[in-house]
């Protein structure tokens, strides 16, 4: 039985761990903290549990092709109940609502009544949702994979997607700030933009709102470190191995062959290995001779790298009565270094079992961009910790002002920033996913390169923009060349 290395505990380290052990490989997972998951993870403060990483999950329904390998893999099954939101996203002006239905008919006579000037682009947009609504990410196998179970996209799944492809290549050659400046009515615009961040390309709008009429994009029990759990629990059964608190230093390579890898010094042999670490800081950091094949010089030029400052926030209030999510103009503006943010947005957790103390709730809110230099020279200068504070403090007041509810009553706080997220997943810049820009098209990587054979990465950046998705599927990816390398039979021990 061949051994097989896996750097990371995260979605895409376990999911190739799970179908290494079903193709019958000896697996070591390593990880460099104390429980799986990576970037899909959760914590407690104070009694309240903040979910750090799923928000809603591709996949979730069993309508969609990702479903099976979701279950494949241990992340969903029988008693994992996922919640639909419903509106699933909200934004505030003024004492007006926009509201993001999942039910296409009734989005549009919402968004038609908020703005009848609107009509047409709301019928425009609504059309090509019902179009997008007919994509998804296929399920195969690679070629000339051998295989116990053979997956195939059936040729009516290709031939329904087929006219959503001409309406694609128009909103990838807009920001999302571009197409919300289609619609009149100011809420409308603030809905589109605050939906995925201005700076991405539009496609990611029409994306988004089509998972959620598809019936998919739920919220499953628990959240993202339940999922992950889940799944670390069926590697084990299979007989595979964690070891946490384990830091890989280097991959061992030699004449062109992964041999293995080094932690404190010690060369632990292989004979193949499987980055799942953030690809962009594995080619630099992972190698003796950092990799500079074509794809890697491309993923070094081409990725915006997706960050936020992460805020939770324990009310001692229940706050049923407050929608699950809005965004909201806030008085005055946030800013992070040279970053600022004229609304902010959270999640609302009221309701969901063992999030917080009985009577409580537990909020949080993220502010996407770039502070990563901001915060590493507060990091430098000693101010870290205080502008940590003051940035809770001007966010708590702004919720305060907005609800005024909840004024006093705010027990515990927390901030993440990117360079938390460095520290913990050892990502680039402390970012976790990618930013698609107007124009970037179609930005897809290897799991294998060519320089260096029994070598095989996966994880969100192998393709932007990323994502729990990306992550399940590039590890599923990684085995199969895996298997097509050794002439294994994929899932053979299934």
């Amino acid at each position: 039985m061949k051994q097989v290395i896996i750097v990371g505990a995260g979605i895409a380290g376990i999911t190739a761990g799970i179908y290494a052990r079903q193709s019958g490989f000896d697996v070591t997972i390593y990880e460099s903290h104390t429980i799986p998951g990576g970037a899909s993870t959760s914590w407690r403060r104070g009694g309240y549990y903040f979910e750090g990483g799923l928000h809603w999950l591709t996949g979730s329904s069993p309508e969609s092709q990702l479903y099976s390998l979701w279950r494949e893999v241990g992340a969903l099954d029988d008693s994992v109940d996922v919640y639909n939101r419903d509106p699933f996203f909200n934004y505030e002006l003024d004492g007006v609502r926009a509201c993001l239905y999942r039910d296409i008919e009734k989005l549009r006579k919402h968004l038609t009544e908020l703005s009848p000037e609107d009509r047409r682009e709301i019928n425009k947009l609504c059309a090509d949702v019902k179009r997008f609504t007919k994509m998804e990410m296929p399920v195969m196998d690679l070629p000339n994979l051998k295989s116990k179970y053979p997956v195939k996209v059936p040729i009516t799944k290709l031939l329904a997607m087929l006219p959503a492809m001409p309406r694609m290549k128009y909103y990838q050659n807009l920001s999302t700030q571009e197409y919300s400046e289609r619609f009149k009515n100011p809420v409308i615009r603030n809905l589109i933009c605050n939906m995925i961040g201005e700076q991405y390309c539009a496609t990611g709008v029409l994306f988004t709102i089509a998972t959620l009429a598809s019936g998919d994009g739920g919220y499953p029990t628990g959240g993202s470190l339940a999922m992950v759990q889940r799944m670390a629990k069926k590697f084990l059964s299979l007989g595979g191995t964690i070891q946490y608190r384990t830091k890989i230093d280097q991959v061992v390579v030699e004449n062109g062959v992964a041999k293995g890898v080094v932690i404190d010094g010690d060369v632990v042999a292989a004979d193949a290995v499987i980055v799942t670490k953030d690809t962009l800081s594995a080619i630099d950091d992972l190698f003796a001779e950092p990799i500079h094949e074509p794809w890697a010089e491309q993923m070094r030029s081409n990725t915006y790298p997706m960050m936020d400052v992460f805020v939770g926030l324990g009310v001692q209030e229940d706050l049923s009565e407050l929608p699950a999510n809005c965004y909201f103009p806030v008085e005055t503006p946030i800013r992070i270094g040279s970053v600022s943010y004229d609304s902010i947005g959270f999640n609302n957790y009221a309701g969901f079992a063992g999030y917080a103390p009985e009577g409580g709730t537990a909020l949080t809110l993220a502010l996407v961009g770039d502070t990563y230099d901001f915060w590493k020279q507060c990091k430098e200068n000693g101010t870290y910790v205080a502008e940590k504070q003051k940035l809770a403090e001007h966010i708590i007041c702004e919720m305060e002002q907005k609800y005024p509810q909840i004024k006093g009553k705010v027990v515990v706080w927390d901030v993440a920033t990117p360079l938390t997220y460095e520290r913990y997943l050892g990502s680039y810049k402390g970012s976790w996913m990618t930013v698609t820009k107007k124009g970037q098209g179609d930005m897809r990587y290897p799991c294998k390169p060519e320089s260096i054979s029994n070598l095989y990465f996966a994880g969100q950046r192998l393709t932007a923009p990323g994502g729990c998705p990306v992550a399940l599927f590039t590890g599923r990816t990684s085995v199969q060349h895996l298997c097509i390398d050794t002439d294994s039979v994929f899932q053979a021990n299934l």
